[in-house]
């Protein structure tokens, strides 16, 4: 775990706090925890360290340098799952926790293994491999998803807490696209919308917030020509994942929004 300590002058916390539409007393007083998995994290971003791959280019961390909370831990860690976030991430939460955002869920859905078939394979192998994922999603992960949300909930029960989702790959829009097939780029889309559609009502059954980042990407999706997501690249974990272009602009007015209406 991580926890950054971000303070600034006060004519520039007041600039950064006024672009980020926060009113100044509330987000000085915010004790804000970041959960979850690489898109978390900050993978793909550029400057990452440590083992959980975190970047001072992720969404959470950017926040936190405009906001200047009262205090700010950055627990998020490529590759986490559910149960890594309650084993290994909860233990950042306690009374004081005013802000919580969590992005997960498609380590659990097989994130990895379904892109590694789908650059690697047959389109009919890609498209067998996000259905056995969607599967998964469907069945297993809206249980695993609650029992998450439920456990940050009793361990931080003054805090607002932000299910930020997964952006589209591809715009489908593009029909001339370099790469995987437009069978492959659709079934990939179908899957993340699916898994986003899981997350949202999750969000919705026990009282969270939904943060939706798909209308913020729209137009910087693979294929464009403004893309904020890396494709397939090295080091080859970074693929598929938000640049720090897509941080910055995709993922961090996304949670600037939703922490706007934060208690304190």
């Amino acid at each position: 775990m991580l926890a950054f300590g971000v303070t600034a002058p006060a004519l520039g916390l007041a600039a950064a706090i006024i672009g980020a539409g926060i009113p100044a007393q509330a987000a000085s007083a915010a004790h804000y925890v970041a959960l979850g998995d690489s898109y978390s994290s900050g993978v793909g971003a550029g400057s990452t360290s440590g083992s959980c791959g975190q970047s001072p280019n992720a969404y959470p961390a950017l926040w936190a340098k405009a906001n200047s909370p009262a205090s700010f831990t950055f627990a998020a860690c490529s590759g986490a799952r559910t149960s890594d976030v309650i084993s290994s991430q909860l233990s950042s939460l306690n009374a004081s926790t005013t802000l919580v955002s969590i992005t997960i869920g498609g380590n659990d859905a097989g994130f990895s293994s379904v892109m590694e078939t789908c650059v690697l394979s047959s389109t009919s192998s890609c498209q067998s491999a996000v259905a056995t994922g969607v599967n998964y999603v469907n069945n297993t992960l809206p249980a695993q998803l609650d029992t998450t949300l439920a456990d940050i909930r009793a361990d931080a029960p003054n805090a607002k807490v932000v299910v930020v989702d997964y952006p589209d790959f591809y715009d489908l829009n593009v029909k001339l696209c370099i790469g995987l097939s437009s069978a492959d780029h659709q079934a990939l889309d179908n899957g993340i919308n699916q898994l986003d559609s899981v997350l949202q009502a999750a969000a919705a059954r026990n009282g969270d917030t939904f943060a939706d980042v798909r209308p913020q990407f729209s137009g910087h999706e693979l294929c464009d020509g403004a893309g904020w997501l890396n494709s397939v690249t090295l080091p080859i974990g970074n693929s598929y994942h938000p640049t720090a272009t897509g941080q910055k602009d995709g993922y961090l007015p996304v949670l600037s929004a939703a922490a706007t209406a934060v208690d304190q």
